[in-house]
């Protein structure tokens, strides 16, 4: 009797803790959080895991719909409280404090080859914290320029192609060429400026986090660092060719008034052009342009999309088979399609529904390769540097608020003090 009741307590303890469980005949159950939320992309990652539920009948993966709204918070909370899913779907800037606290499993042991060569090393490095692997980057997404494209052939502007785009300082020209009568030349949705300007100005050289000898980081502002933040201000307070009321706005606030004539232009990440396809009046006319290119080319930073795995799931070689599922090129391709981004594996970047000029797929797709880890990617504290520093400074300083000396002070100033926090 005493035996039973051991088992049956052991049951529910097994109960009460995140990841995945096994039923009694030996079967295992995952849960799988997805944060996909685009009805393509969705249909995607539930179509995918029906398949392979088909296929894998000892091995059955549940679908959990997440979210990207305050999806740190929500792990933190999931993973201090034992209820992690096995499988993590988040972006790489947000990996850092979860890979060094212990929550992640380090997947280099248990990742297949197929998958550890088929994706760039560069993409690796944006999931990597102390040489272990936290994640599988497996979509990206350039930050490019949507654009009027019967108002740029009309103004007779050279049109930028990946071979050839233009400077910043050209950028910067054309905009103010294109303004005037109450019309811009380029809308800046900046609600949340930092990863846009950060990841634009690796374009000139910008770094902005430096790691030391000791391995502890510091921030500098330098002159490679402001170009993009510059070009910028001055567009909206000097040239007066960016609209200053969009600075505080997404993305998606910026697309009525480009549909109606008020913008020529508006940076924008890859994925939008669903957006645009979708509610574009009739007739409309626009193009997919590269973002501008300084002294390093068209290299920008980006954080991809991760899918890692909790560090407490019992089951993490059938959760990464599971995974190696769900990035097989085919399945890739898949993935970005519903998303309207880019995959990291070499093999899925070829396929031929990537490099088709319609809805500029074949411009972002010419992108990949100059994309590069974003500037923040292995910094402990950067999400609370981000949203009590880098963000208010920088909405400061593009509205006029405040000069380039102040937002260098605040940037390296109240930045240190908040990293050196995590770094002690």
């Amino acid at each position: 009797m005493r035996a039973r009741w051991i088992v049956v307590l052991m049951l529910l303890l097994a109960g009460c803790t995140g990841g995945g469980s096994t039923s009694q005949d030996g079967r295992i159950t995952l849960r799988f959080q997805s944060l996909a939320w685009q009805q393509e992309s969705v249909e995607a990652n539930q179509e995918l895991v029906k398949e392979w539920n088909a296929t894998h009948p000892d091995v059955k993966v549940e679908y959990v719909q997440g979210s990207w709204d305050s999806v740190h918070d929500q792990l933190l909370t999931s993973f201090e409280g034992g209820e992690a899913p096995d499988i993590i779907h988040d972006a790489s800037d947000d990996l850092a404090d979860f890979a060094y606290g212990g929550y992640l499993a380090d997947l280099t042991e248990l990742l297949p080859q197929r998958l550890k060569s088929d994706i760039p090393q560069r993409s690796w490095d944006t999931a990597t914290f102390d040489d272990g692997i936290y994640g599988v980057p497996f979509l990206q997404e350039p930050r490019v320029l949507i654009a009027n494209a019967k108002w740029l052939k009309e103004s007779g502007a050279r049109i930028p192609t990946p071979e050839q785009p233009w400077s910043w300082a050209e950028f910067r020209q054309i905009t103010e060429q294109l303004s005037g009568d109450g019309k811009y030349g380029v809308a800046w949705p900046l609600k949340e400026p930092v990863s846009a300007t950060l990841n634009l100005s690796l374009s000139a050289g910008g770094q902005l986090f430096h790691r030391g000898p000791d391995g502890k980081v510091v921030i500098r502002f330098e002159a490679a660092d402001q170009t993009v933040p510059r070009t910028v201000h001055d567009q909206a307070n000097t040239d007066r060719s960016a609209s200053p009321t969009t600075l505080g706005s997404g993305g998606s606030d910026t697309l009525p008034g480009f549909f109606g004539g008020k913008y020529a232009m508006v940076p924008l990440g890859f994925s939008y052009r669903q957006q645009i396809v979708q509610q574009a009046p009739k007739g409309f006319e626009w193009q997919v342009l590269p973002a501008p290119a300084g002294a390093d080319g068209l290299t920008q930073g980006v954080s991809p999309q991760t899918l890692s795995v909790a560090e407490d799931s019992a089951h993490k070689q059938e959760a990464v088979e599971f995974l190696d599922f769900l990035l097989r090129p085919q399945n890739m391709v898949r993935l970005a399609l519903g998303d309207w981004m880019l995959p990291t594996g070499t093999q899925a970047l070829k396929d031929p529904a990537l490099h088709t000029a319609k809805d500029g797929w074949s411009t972002g797709t010419a992108l990949a390769a100059h994309l590069r880890p974003a500037p923040a990617q292995s910094v402990r504290g950067y999400p609370e540097w981000k949203d009590k520093v880098a963000t208010p400074a920088f909405q400061e300083y593009y509205s006029g608020a405040i000069g380039l000396g102040e937002l260098r002070e605040r940037l390296e100033e109240d930045g240190n003090l908040v990293l050196a926090r995590y770094q002690r």
